[in-house]
């Protein structure tokens, strides 16, 4: 190639980078408008008003200021790798430090004992344990040998066996939630402590490392499920680790192959992440394709085999327990919730519009005791009567009802899919979805952020009170409207806006690799927008990978790739 043709060619990639720089940043700009201004409108009035002409104008107004302001901050921050600070005045030079192979080993059972004790206050502030979120069911499923495939059964086994046999020995309940959510808390902990290992690995400063420990450690959200008996925690837990292990086979792939312990612990966390929640099997399933596109030079080396073998163990597992210890039909309200809601809402809110056979129609799938339950933002009450039976032997009836009531209200059928997922992608949302609602210790009503009691047979008895209070606060108290620019750390809508802002930066960069290890997350947070409300304990992985959201990540840098850069 001459030199002018070099020239010309240097030229052309620089236009076709800054159009696709500038694309990302208006698929963020865009995104975060619409977030913004319809997430109002259905926290609001409960629907979305497109003939609101101010909205739509201040909608336009935001996509337009993010996406220039966006653009300007991507550059600011790929001029630090020229030596130049962030934005003029910030030095990152502090956040990529070198270090040593041996101090990274060494410091990993260190920093996990660090984690154990910055959890071990609160876990006796909240002694036996936030023991919550069909804690009971799960136990007396196990106390009673009446299995049910409504919750995983690996879980069920893990916590209702844990909690039986400690209750055996010892004679109280108490025992066996506080032995469970300890035990939890060492393998949630021992996850933690592995990323900050990683951290440490891609030149993290020890000021970033000690932020991130101490995010860990003390930050609310992430305590709350590192000791809550939900099978939320180990969820997002073993998707976390698989994160970690994609980052690191993206890097090197033929040195991540060659360490058999990793390649072990990688098929070990993508299989028993789906055995927590079901959703995750289906994230998996779709991002293997995508991982088999990327490293397509290593599908002659054992790679496939390591990413389709969690497949075959999950449904092997699964099948097995299922088989052994559930002869319980299928819960198939709990994949169509959406249409269920949308059926329901046009029932609630245009009836006049429906036909005798309709409504008769709806009422065999859906008793009418539960579609006078109808609340906007969560389906529970709702679904609790759906007749699967009646769905397996006649699915077409259900799906035709669907199909007519569509085409007549499009837009009841779109707020009835936003409502239930709004909590998502609006960072102010309040989460309330359960106000009024009684449980057992207190009833609903400021907030429903977290479940925070402790079901029967537990009890709580707290040995730290003022740290009780705090969590009571920021769970069911006032606390998400008494200070709402701080609650915003508390937001999943806000967590989603950090991850689409990163995640577009690196398509930006091309940085493919740093957008394949985070897609079983990006995955799994899609199937939460069809599911039944919105709430903390279905993407509180969001938190839980944030650190490892602000490492570079990708390929080995050559020296050759230095000097270019």
């Amino acid at each position: 190639m001459m030199p002018d043709q070099r020239l010309s060619y240097g030229k052309k990639k620089t236009i076709s980078d800054n159009t696709l720089a500038w694309l990302m940043s208006g698929l963020f700009g865009i995104f975060s408008g619409l977030f913004l201004v319809f997430g109002y409108q259905l926290e609001k009035y409960d629907h979305i008003v497109l003939d609101d002409s101010n909205a739509l104008g201040i909608m336009v107004c935001i996509m337009a200021v993010l996406t220039f302001d966006v653009k300007h901050i991507w550059d600011a921050y790929l001029r630090t790798y020229q030596g130049k600070k962030f934005l003029g005045f910030i030095d990152l030079k502090a956040y990529r430090e070198k270090r040593s192979k041996e101090v990274v080993g060494i410091s990993f059972f260190r920093d996990w004992i660090i984690l154990i004790l910055l959890n071990i206050p609160v876990l006796l502030a909240e002694n036996p344990g936030f023991f919550v979120y069909d804690a009971q069911s799960e136990l007396n499923e196990v106390l009673t040998r009446n299995f049910s495939t409504h919750h995983p059964l690996l879980h069920v086994l893990l916590l209702g066996g844990t909690i039986a046999l400690v209750h055996k020995l010892t004679g109280s309940f108490n025992a066996g939630i506080f032995v469970y959510s300890f035990c939890q808390m060492l393998v949630i902990t021992a996850i933690f402590a592995y990323v900050i290992t990683y951290l440490k690995k891609k030149r993290a400063g020890k000021k970033a490392c000690i932020f991130w420990m101490l995010f860990y450690g003390l930050f609310p959200t992430v305590v709350m499920f590192v000791l809550c008996s939900s099978k939320d925690g180990l969820f997002s837990a073993f998707l976390l680790l698989l994160t970690v292990f994609l980052l690191e086979m993206t890097e090197d792939v033929k040195a991540f192959l060659a360490d058999r312990k990793k390649t072990a612990f990688f098929v070990l966390a993508a299989t028993l992440m789906p055995c927590f929640r079901h959703n995750g099997f289906y994230a998996y399933l779709v991002f293997v394709p995508f991982a088999f596109i990327y490293f397509r030079k290593e599908l002659k080396s054992i790679l496939p085999l390591i990413l389709v073998l969690p497949v075959a163990l999950y449904l092997l597992i699964s099948t097995a327990l299922s088989g052994m210890l559930s002869n319980e039909g299928a819960h198939h309200q709990e994949m169509l919730t959406v249409p269920i809601m949308q059926l329901v809402r046009v029932y609630s809110y245009e009836k006049d519009t429906m036909t005798l056979e309709e409504i008769e129609t709806l009422q065999s799938f859906i008793p009418s005791e539960n579609l006078e339950l109808y609340t906007p933002r969560v389906s529970d009450m709702v679904k609790a009567g759906f007749n699967n039976d009646l769905y397996e032997q006649d699915s077409k009836a259900f799906w035709d009802l669907w199909w007519k009531l569509f085409t007549k209200h499009p837009m009841t059928y779109l707020n009835a899919w936003l409502l239930t997922s709004y909590g998502y992608w609006y960072p102010p949302a309040l989460i309330n979805v359960y106000k009024g609602n009684e449980v057992f210790t207190f009833t609903y009503d400021e907030s429903s952020y977290f479940g925070y009691e402790v079901e029967l047979p537990g009890t709580r008895h707290s040995l730290i009170p003022v740290i009780d209070e705090f969590y009571r606060y920021i769970s069911i108290g006032s606390f998400h409207k008494d200070v709402p620019i701080l609650a915003l750390l508390f937001s999943p809508g806000m967590m989603l806006v950090i991850y689409l802002f990163m995640m577009l930066y690196r398509l930006s960069v091309r940085n493919y690799a740093g957008v394949l290890s985070f897609l079983p997350i990006i995955l799994t947070w899609l199937t939460v927008i069809l599911g039944p409300t919105y709430l903390v304990r279905y993407v509180v992985y969001l938190w839980f990978a944030l650190p490892l959201l602000f490492v570079k990540s990708g390929t080995v840098c050559t020296k050759k790739d230095k000097k270019q850069a």
